[in-house]
């Protein structure tokens, strides 16, 4: 699954705690060589042969090509490093870790040494000063089982993913309000990515995670695993299709390059799911992504059912229908998105109680289902021309919809025990 649990700063405009974050960790830095003595460790050997001695002072001895800084000296005189397993991203796993002078938790993504973790090491940490975009804190080149490593310390994501946040209201019902400030939350995000020409080409509610469980926690985006710098000199440069079957984009489907459009179109999914609680686009094989669904995706079949979208404001469908165009052309930017009045005026958008968080429980057992099942078609895909015939929902024979009428649960799953590895994934620099 792509659910990277990577703490945090809270509301909407907290920049300055993060500035402040920021100095609390170099002061933190300052404190390293104290360690540097007792941090012997038979698992973490720090730095890269042929490199020298580790710099004291917790000053990096190398600098990726967006500013992350690679300590050479092992994680390990710095960190206690914990079983305990927050999550799994698209590249590594994320363990709990304890800072050895503070005390503080943090969160450690392992990663294979490889171009492509660079490239993530280096997107994220450029990204990563955006109150909602997860921090990067420490970022350690070390040796693990004989494995070169990337060791990325992270601010701690307590509070859970958004979906499974408001299954956990119960009977609280979950308003348009309260989507358009979630909504805003993520666009303001990704506009700072966009503004750095970074796509992240994997929004999705399994990538949105809170800081904490308080009601007020603030929402984040992580998991840079696909993230891709844009070139401005050719702005359809993203060539290689990488996604997440229900939140992929037209274009990423088909042989055509895509840009920073194909976020746009992940968002417009992640609204219409919140709005709702099931996705636009559905399988009528019962798969994450059939050939039909392809297709579907492909011209843009989607429709607002009722009786879910019947108290959903115009405003909301109109800015999905600018989200959800086929064509990267006329899809909305992320400019345009954070200019129309749903996201600009969110705190005066209705505060309609909608069907979502019954959905999402009717749904909670099938839905981690087929969140499994659509991290196995990571993968590049084409579209197959075909004729598509649509089914009226109530005829679909998707079991994602048929779980909506049902309300018997089994419980949920959950990790009792598990060890720290490195994931040994595909190598490519895709």
């Amino acid at each position: 699954m792509g659910n990277e649990q990577s703490g945090g700063v809270n509301s909407k405009s907290n920049h300055t705690n993060q500035a402040n974050g920021k100095q609390t960790t170099h002061q933190g830095q300052l404190d390293k060589d104290k360690n540097k003595g007792n941090g012997k460790n038979r698992f973490f050997v720090g730095g890269r042969k042929k490199e020298g001695k580790s710099k004291t002072n917790g000053q990096s001895s190398g600098l990726g090509m967006e500013g992350a800084n690679y300590h050479k000296y092992p994680v390990t005189n710095d960190y206690r490093i914990s079983r305990k397993v927050l999550g799994v991203g698209i590249n590594g796993k994320v363990v709990e870790c304890e800072h050895r002078r503070s005390g503080e938790k943090y969160a450690l993504k392992v990663l294979r040494d490889v171009p492509k973790a660079r490239r993530e090491v280096d997107l994220h940490s450029a990204a990563s000063g955006h109150s909602h975009v997860v921090k990067v804190v420490d970022v350690y080149e070390n040796t693990y089982n004989d494995v070169q490593c990337l060791l990325v310390v992270m601010e701690s994501m307590k509070g859970g993913e958004l979906f499974t946040r408001i299954q956990q209201r119960g009977q609280q019902a979950f308003t348009e309000r309260e989507g358009a400030s979630i909504m805003y939350d993520i666009c303001s995000a990704v506009q700072h990515l966009h503004r750095q020409n970074i796509a992240h080409r994997d929004i999705k509610p399994e990538n949105l995670l809170y800081t904490d469980e308080n009601e007020n926690a603030s929402l984040k985006l992580t998991d840079f695993g696909f993230a891709k710098k844009t070139d401005e000199s050719d702005p359809n440069g993203l060539a290689t299709a990488c996604f997440t079957p229900y939140y992929c984009a037209p274009e990423v489907l088909g042989a055509e390059k895509y840009d920073k459009s194909c976020d746009l179109w992940s968002i417009g999914v992640v609204m219409y799911i919140l709005l709702c609680g099931y996705p636009p686009f559905y399988s009528a094989h019962g798969q994450p992504m059939s050939p039909g669904m392809k297709a579907k995706i492909r011209t843009g079949q989607y429709t607002f059912p009722s009786p879910e979208w019947d108290c959903v404001s115009e405003a909301a469908k109109d800015l999905i229908r600018k989200l959800l165009k086929t064509d990267p052309s006329q899809r909305y930017t992320i400019q345009q998105t954070m200019e129309h009045k749903w996201i600009t005026h969110y705190k005066k958008v209705p505060d309609t109680p909608l069907f979502t968080t019954g959905i999402l429980n009717e749904q909670k057992e099938h839905w981690g289902e087929m969140q499994e099942e659509m991290e196995k078609n990571l993968a590049s895909m084409r579209v197959v021309n075909e004729n598509v015939q649509i089914k009226n929902l109530a005829e679909s024979n998707n079991r994602l919809l048929q779980k909506r009428k049902q309300q018997q649960l089994k419980p949920a799953d959950v990790i009792t025990e598990a060890s720290m590895e490195v994931e040994r994934s595909d190598e490519m620099d895709t």
